[in-house]
């Protein structure tokens, strides 16, 4: 994770590796590393996350009717300015591409 720098690409396995994480999903948990990396893919119609300015809008896990903010991961990411988890962004802008973000 040290090494990562804002704008450097990874694939799917990198990223996985690194984080020492599942390879599926938009929003990946990792006991070992105590981190939640959440991947804003474009490519995909899924979800619509979004820029306005300098904040993200993204959508968390819950594919239909409105999410639980105590589902899963999303409880996870809303609860991440007090729990210690360090959650890293991923944007996907090309299939198989991606794009670090930071820390966030």
């Amino acid at each position: 994770m040290a090494d990562l720098k804002i704008g450097d690409v990874v694939n799917n396995e990198q990223l996985r590796a690194i984080f020492k994480c599942s390879s599926q999903g938009g929003m990946r948990r990792s006991l070992k590393t105590n981190t939640l990396v959440i991947i804003s893919d474009h490519t995909k119609s899924t979800y619509e996350d979004r820029w306005e300015g300098p904040v993200m809008h993204y959508t968390g896990m819950g594919l239909s009717g409105d999410q639980k903010i105590d589902f899963q991961q999303n409880r996870t990411l809303n609860d991440s300015r007090s729990n210690g988890v360090g959650v890293h962004l991923f944007e996907v802008l090309t299939a198989r591409e991606y794009i670090y973000q930071g820390k966030v």
